[in-house]
């Protein structure tokens, strides 16, 4: 069933030892994302190395993320990102409570 309307604060919460949950609307080369995460990270040793570039926005809860470089960045509700393609990067933190509520947008972007 296609959701053409909604509340993007009103979530399905995951369970620490669920996965994040994921909601996508995708066109051309645009994939807008709604991520919900409560205490995921990015496992030891994994890297994101994505194709396309990304602009994130966190919405509610902190979150912290790492270049492969060693650069820190933490995020709080309001906080928005451009992350290049092919910038490695992995999240290293996000908060439990309250959950955190990111959208992403991928693409071929200009920041």
């Amino acid at each position: 069933m296609e959701k053409t309307k909604g509340n993007i604060f009103k979530i399905n919460v995951p369970k620490p030892d669920e996965p994040e949950k994921s909601e996508k609307l995708t066109g051309g080369d645009v994939l807008i994302e709604r991520i919900v995460s409560r205490g995921h990270v990015t496992a030891p040793g994994e890297w994101y190395d994505q194709e396309k570039d990304e602009w994130v926005v966190l919405l509610t809860g902190e979150a912290g993320l790492e270049y492969e470089n060693g650069t820190n960045i933490n995020l709080r509700p309001g906080d928005y990102l451009f992350i290049p393609a092919r910038k490695r990067h992995r999240v290293t933190y996000t908060s439990t409570e309250p959950p955190c509520i990111w959208l992403a947008v991928h693409g071929n972007l200009i920041p």
